[in-house]
């Protein structure tokens, strides 16, 4: 194990980990709300807020995929370190995918759930290089008439969620930047 695992957990894990599943709640109900989550430090490429996701919803249940760029001894050590979550080389045996949009493809790899278990979908955590509110239309569930939000692709998460109630949730960081997509989330190009 590195050093490196033993650094950038939660400095109040009670505290920290509540704000965290507050936020990580209301960014999925309130589809295109970019929120602030910080209280992680993980090993690069892993940007702050996707280690926060990962220490408030990864434990060793939670099967954990890495894509190419992000799959690194580092965030290895440092994942089974704080959280305890099994990093597989499987997608589709993946509950928590991290990566960026190109190395998370394609992403029918991914679980979609199924008829009778929905909630066995994957949850998709992409790294993107800018996070706004700006770029393709939002409706549906939990966003009030429209929001906006810049995305890395539209056709794939439009496709995503005719799925409904199959498919997968997105949540998109960028430094300690977060915003979501649940799969009932409607997309169009703006």
């Amino acid at each position: 194990m590195t050093p490196l695992a033993l650094t950038g957990g939660f400095a109040t894990p009670p505290q920290d980990s509540a704000r965290a599943f507050r936020a990580l709640l209301t960014a999925l109900s309130r589809p295109g709300t970019i929120l602030t989550l910080e209280s992680a430090a993980p090993p690069a490429p892993m940007s702050a807020a996707a280690g926060t996701l990962a220490l408030t919803l990864l434990d060793p249940t939670t099967p954990v995929y890495l894509a190419p760029g992000h799959d690194g001894q580092d965030l290895r050590d440092w994942l089974a370190f704080h959280t305890g979550a099994p990093i597989t080389d499987d997608p589709a045996a993946a509950d928590f995918a991290f990566g960026t949009w190109a190395a998370l493809q394609p992403l029918d790899r991914f679980a979609i759930g199924t008829a009778e278990y929905p909630d066995r979908a994957a949850t998709l955590v992409v790294e993107v290089t800018d996070l706004a509110a700006r770029g393709a239309r939002l409706t549906g569930p939990g966003i009030e008439g429209v929001a906006f939000l810049s995305l890395p692709e539209t056709v794939v998460l439009r496709e995503n969620n005719l799925l409904f109630p199959l498919g997968f949730d997105t949540y998109l960081t960028c430094g300690s930047q977060l915003a979501a997509l649940s799969r009932s989330t409607r997309v169009e190009e703006a």
